[in-house]
């Protein structure tokens, strides 16, 4: 009986303010045959550190957060945040 599992990046989502939707999948096989398979999703903001992401997430962040989108994002945030200051 050969029980394994595995962890992978699944899936990476670009969402439109530029943030990365990541989808890690869990899977566990015994002998050949998937027995369960769980998610676990993270989103990175433009500019996050991407230190232990894997080398495809790494990848993307670096082709998609270019200077434009990180700044963009650090204006969005602080629109927030000022909006939100103002409403207390």
């Amino acid at each position: 009986m050969a029980l394994t599992k595995t962890v992978e990046v699944d899936r990476i989502e670009v969402l439109q303010l530029g943030q990365l939707q990541v989808r890690t999948a869990t899977i566990v096989v015994d002998d050949g045959a998937e027995l369960a398979r769980s998610f676990h999703r993270q989103v990175l903001n433009p500019g996050d550190d991407t230190t232990g992401q894997s080398d495809r997430v790494a990848a993307v962040a670096a082709a998609t957060w270019t200077d434009a989108v990180v700044a963009d994002w650090n204006a969005w945030v602080a629109e927030q945040e000022a909006a939100r200051a103002a409403g207390q």
